[in-house]
């Protein structure tokens, strides 16, 4: 039994940036259906959502049907969840608000067993080794896993090289909403400011030759990260996505409706 390529595989293997779709949700029918507009990858949000293991195997299950491959976000650095999450079978791990060298480090540490990392091991027992059905996971493991740190901070973005450089990290996430919450601008993922930080951190993961992805949901934003050699981007959520068609549909509805009575 062999283990789907990594996150960081797909990336190196890729010849055009790598589009992605969240799933924020926690719905196995609505994972389907993001994995099924065929994004190259899905980010399956365990910080910002109802999400819990038990969910995200199921989750992991659904998307496995598909040929996008499953990011997974971990809610806080933390290196007893990071090793549940890895357990459960989640290979690409997100880990948000890296925000020094260390925080790199302490994270990758997390993701491999002794004597690279800390992971403590537990393979026989988890879906991640495929209860051991994969041989030689113990000493295989490191290759069938990869690491997105997000950068989300204005300390962040001055660290973005040395983050970049941190060996075991395999690329850099950006976050504009939180960037710009940081710098005091929250709401703000537009303003200039925000935009050359985000421009910033692209240049130095690239300097590092690390790859780099942003969040980006706005069109005009998506063009100008894309524009500056972004390797991944998401560009939209199944809430979001949920949230803006059917406040869109009824509106449009409620219009004709008006144009009748009138």
């Amino acid at each position: 039994m062999q283990l789907p390529l990594t996150f960081a595989d797909k990336l190196e293997q890729a010849s055009d940036p790598q589009v992605g779709l969240w799933v924020c949700s926690g719905s196995s029918v609505c994972a389907e259906l993001i994995a099924g507009a065929q994004p190259n990858w899905v980010l399956v949000d365990g910080e910002h959502s109802p999400i819990g293991l038990e969910t995200i195997v199921g989750l992991l299950h659904t998307i496995a049907a598909y040929d996008a491959t499953p990011v997974v976000r971990v809610p806080v650095l933390d290196t007893a969840l990071i090793k549940q999450y890895l357990d459960l079978g989640a290979q690409n791990i997100m880990v948000p608000m890296v925000h020094t060298p260390q925080m790199a480090a302490d994270a990758v540490a997390a993701m491999h067993y002794p004597p690279k990392g800390v992971r403590g091991v537990g393979s026989a027992l988890a879906r991640s080794s495929r209860w051991n059905r994969v041989p030689n996971y113990l000493g295989t493991a490191s290759d069938t896993v990869s690491l997105t740190v997000q950068i989300e901070s204005a300390q962040a973005v001055a660290n973005a090289a040395a983050i970049a450089g941190t060996d075991g990290v395999d690329a850099l996430f950006i976050g504009p909403a939180d960037l710009a919450a940081d710098m005091g601008l929250i709401g703000q993922q537009d303003h200039p400011k925000v935009i050359q930080a985000v421009k910033d951190t692209i240049a130095a993961a690239k300097a590092q030759g690390k790859k780099v992805g942003v969040n980006a949901f706005a069109p005009a934003q998506q063009a100008e990260y894309l524009a500056a050699g972004v390797d991944f981007i998401a560009v939209g959520a199944d809430v979001q996505l949920l949230a803006k068609a059917s406040g869109t549909l009824v509106k449009d509805t409620a219009d004709i409706i008006a144009a009748h009575k009138g």
